[in-house]
């Protein structure tokens, strides 16, 4: 594997999570609360090991050509929806961290009432980012490639 592959294996790792996501959404909307916790472990664990490559695959980046990222710039009729769609990205995954934290540690402590109630905010918030994070990845790799 070289660090060209990473960002196909960023967005496959934020692909499965969405999956695992909506699988332990409907696992506790059925009632199968191991399902639900095995399927929310599942994403936790994917989108940790996503951190870690991105992490990764930027901090290389910039190491090797002296910019961490991927620029825009066309078709540039379509680069303000694409920034659009990766500020409120950026500000998701900001936000998702503290998020997740908080509905873990609830879960673990059994409070359920209270996981419940911060798991309403988290899924949305978890998904979009997980979702976005796809998106981002085809419109700059697959549906407009730019020049790196």
């Amino acid at each position: 594997m070289t660090l060209s592959d990473l960002p196909a294996v960023n967005a496959s790792l934020n692909g499965l999570s969405t999956v695992l996501l909506v699988l332990g959404w409907r696992h506790i909307k059925a009632g199968r609360r191991i399902a639900h916790r095995n399927c929310m472990i599942g994403a936790f664990a994917t989108s940790s090991l996503f951190l870690a490559s991105y992490l990764t695959y930027h901090f290389q980046m910039q190491k090797l050509h002296g910019r961490a990222h991927t620029s825009f710039t066309d078709p540039a009729w379509f680069r303000p929806i694409y920034l659009a769609i990766l500020v409120t990205h950026l500000i998701g995954a900001f936000a998702i961290l503290p998020l997740v934290t908080l509905t873990f540690q609830r879960a673990i402590r059994e409070r359920f009432e209270l996981h419940k109630q911060i798991a309403r905010w988290t899924l949305p918030v978890w998904l979009y980012v997980s979702v976005t994070g796809v998106v981002i990845y085809l419109l700059l790799y697959q549906i407009f490639p730019q020049p790196r």
